[in-house]
């Protein structure tokens, strides 16, 4: 069936994390290096994202220092330049071209907001704190497809993980597209799983025409 919706996971696919990662590594004192070499064996490890703070900050209480932060004045947004640059065009072109876009992700439902302001072309965006289900759950997928308006079948899940997005999008039936970038998008990509993938790209500006075609 043709493809009428481009959902898109949000963190490593659209937006390239590192600032984010950064400004909180520096809220709690740990040295870039240190703490991104924790968060690559997170990856690894197949752990939650979240449990890189056990590697990077054992024994502190994560919930209090976000509370710390929030009361500090930080809040959740998106820099144009935290926009892989490939990510913007690619939703303006697949919208000029008719497809219904979405953002569709792990993320806080703050996030939400940063999307809206920042402006970005889509459709929808929803967070799976707002759903209050995360990916990999099939819930997760169900929710996208009653978003998209559209049948699984007729959904393109776009992510830079193998687990959380490219697998359980294929498995909910939705055309998977695995773009290999950020540190879970290259660790996963030699993975034996990443030959599931229905589509494997580099650059979202690869996606137009593969869709098309």
């Amino acid at each position: 069936m043709p493809i009428r919706a481009v959902v898109f996971d949000v963190g490593e696919t659209l937006v390239d994390e590192t600032r984010n990662w950064g400004s909180m590594a520096d809220w709690l004192g740990i040295p870039h290096f240190t703490f991104f070499a924790a968060m690559g064996a997170v990856v690894e490890r197949r752990w939650h994202h979240r449990r890189v703070f056990e590697l990077a900050a054992p024994g502190r209480d994560m919930e209090a220092e976000f509370a710390r932060r929030r009361a500090a004045g930080w809040r959740y947004r998106f820099e144009p330049g935290d926009f892989y640059p490939d990510a913007l065009p690619c939703l303006r072109d697949l919208r000029a071209a008719g497809y219904r876009v979405g953002l569709a992700g792990n993320q806080p439902e703050e996030a939400e907001g940063a999307l809206a302001e920042a402006q970005v072309p889509a459709d929808f965006i929803a967070s799976s704190a707002r759903w209050g289900v995360e990916k990999p759950s099939p819930e997760f997928f169900s929710k996208v497809v009653a978003a998209a308006g559209v049948p699984a079948a007729e959904i393109a899940y776009v992510g830079d993980r193998l687990d959380n997005d490219v697998l359980p999008a294929g498995e909910a039936g939705m055309t998977s597209v695995f773009i290999r970038r950020g540190p879970w998008g290259f660790i996963h990509a030699g993975w034996p799983e990443a030959a599931r993938a229905d589509h494997r790209i580099d650059s979202l500006a690869e996606l137009p025409a593969l869709l098309g075609r």
